[in-house]
């Protein structure tokens, strides 16, 4: 059974306003919003928490009983809408419980990876790929809802990791599974003469790099083999490299 929600002011619609922006409002409510008619269809098929729909008039979509349907006017849902040309399409989905860091030969950390888009398509080529992806510190919130649509839906179908570095040292060490990191530094070695799939590699943030905590217990300093006059790679793609590279 649907229900028709008319006014900007309704309470469920500022709290969808709230998820949106506030990681605060979204850890605090259990909840996150996503927006747009091809998310929601993989929602509905990967997805277990999703949990309301809200649809503009003449939009339709096919859910799961269990699901409730809201339906606004378009003026309405432009309103709440993050994208400057909504597609009619809200919905909220209950955030997983935390997933324990389990360390695997063949994984990626990513380490302050705060652009939304840069994480939500790193997301997308590791579930691409197979390849398990875990967060470090200072990363954005995998459940933003940029992030949720550059990954093109991967948080639904695997749970992003958060956890700490000090974890990840302490629970790699204890499994013997070598940290590398991606770096720019002389004694770096071509990451196509490593072996990337009995390692955990570090991917680092779009402007500092890998911490230096990080770069200096690591095991090993991998290069991307590029150009000299070129000085880095955007993350995203950074990343796809090294995922390519450790299913080779």
């Amino acid at each position: 059974m649907e229900q028709v929600i008319t006014s900007r002011k309704n309470p469920l619609l500022q709290q969808v306003r709230k998820l949106l922006s506030s990681r605060k409002a979204r850890e605090e409510a259990g909840l996150y919003a996503a927006d747009g008619i091809k998310l929601l269809a993989e929602a509905v098929r990967y997805c277990p928490g999703l949990d309301t729909v809200i649809l503009s008039e003449g939009v339709e979509a096919e859910l799961p009983e269990n699901v409730r349907l809201i339906r606004v006017p378009e003026d309405v849902m432009a309103s709440v809408s993050p994208m400057e040309t909504p597609q009619g399409a809200l919905f909220l989905c209950r955030l997983p419980e935390k997933k324990a860091f389990v360390p695997t030969p063949g994984m990626l950390l990513l380490d302050g990876i705060q652009d939304p888009g840069n994480l939500g398509t790193i997301l997308r080529t590791a579930d691409a790929l197979d390849i398990p992806a875990a967060l470090l510190d200072g990363c954005a919130d995998p459940y933003s809802h940029k992030v949720v649509r550059a990954s093109m839906g991967a948080v639904f179908r695997v749970q992003p990791v958060l956890t700490t570095w000090e974890e990840v040292s302490e629970k790699c060490r204890q499994a013997g599974i070598p940290v590398g990191v991606t770096a720019l530094s002389p004694r770096a070695k071509d990451l196509r003469q490593a072996e990337l799939r009995t390692m955990a590699v570090v991917i680092g943030s779009e402007g500092r790099g890998v911490r230096q905590e990080i770069l200096d217990s690591a095991d090993a300093e991998l290069i991307i083999p590029m150009n000299p006059h070129c000085e880095s790679l955007n993350a995203a793609v950074a990343a796809a490299i090294v995922l390519w590279q450790m299913k080779q």
